[in-house]
């Protein structure tokens, strides 16, 4: 055997036995509970991950230039870095599905294709059915995120109503209305230190909302469209001015949301019970 035949067959044997050896756990683990077997979850309930994240999106229009999964694959990424954070805590399903108006006659969002809208009875019901789920399950901190404004009242009532039913128990769910109010506060006011102006930050898929979305799922954003969605403005379902959207601006948001949402959950889990 000539030596580049020895050293050939001895890098392939090394190869051969890494990709044999077996994954660290602690270093693969996701923190998604679909990502998970029911022994990784038990796993992790007894290491002492007993806090669980429901992230709330929404499906719904946001003009031609934003997907209609803004809110679903923002949430999920924000509920993703803010779990890692605090270290104790796995991230449940995103709900896709919320009330976002009228079927028919459609109203609000619904009047653009492509939106989903529940009721407020069937949202509220899946919410508490999975709370149950997950404190059957042995998670003792249930914390509700949204990222749609729509219905953040709504995510308070469903906390209120279980820590009703739970009085007395080792569990509590927590509404963490930082989530939403940071994007709103926070980040608009990191905007404007930039020298954008409220109408090119806008209310709905402006700067603020485009700008996010490129910095937690760039795949999502169509920047070739950012001037058709000013020219329609309202009539094309954006509210505001997307033009000087970039990654980098939406990064502020995103520290703001996960910075504000991780001292929110510890507070609140802290607090007595």
């Amino acid at each position: 055997m000539t030596f580049q035949q020895f050293r050939a067959t001895a890098l392939a044997t090394l190869v051969i036995a890494s990709l044999l050896q077996p994954v660290s756990a602690g270093a693969t683990a996701s923190v998604f509970i679909d990502d998970l077997t029911t022994v990784d979850v038990s796993a992790a309930l007894r290491a002492g991950k007993t806090t669980l994240i429901i992230p709330v999106g929404g499906t719904e229009q946001s003009g031609p230039h934003l997907a209609l999964g803004k809110h679903n694959a923002r949430v999920k990424v924000l509920a993703e870095r803010i779990a890692t954070q605090l270290g104790n805590a796995l991230v449940a399903p995103v709900v896709a599905y919320v009330p976002e108006g009228n079927i028919t006659p459609p109203t609000e969002h619904m009047r653009f294709a492509g939106t989903v809208s529940i009721s407020d009875a069937a949202f509220k019901g899946l919410l508490l059915g999975a709370a149950q789920s997950f404190r059957q399950h042995g998670f003792t901190d249930i914390v509700l995120i949204g990222d749609h404004g729509g219905y953040q009242s709504q995510l308070k009532a469903v906390a209120a109503s279980l820590n009703k039913s739970w009085a007395g128990t080792p569990a509590r769910a927590h509404f963490i209305g930082e989530f939403y109010s940071a994007a709103q506060t926070t980040y608009v006011d990191a905007l404007k230190s930039h020298g954008l102006t409220p109408a090119q930050i806008g209310l709905h898929a402006g700067v603020a909302d485009t700008a996010l979305l490129m910095a937690t799922a760039p795949g999502m954003v169509k920047a070739d469209q950012f001037a058709e969605a000013f020219k329609t403005g309202k009539a094309g379902g954006t509210n505001g001015d997307p033009r000087a959207a970039t990654a980098e601006l939406g990064q502020l948001g995103v520290d703001a949301i996960v910075d504000q949402s991780v001292s929110a959950i510890r507070r609140a889990v802290k607090a007595p019970r």
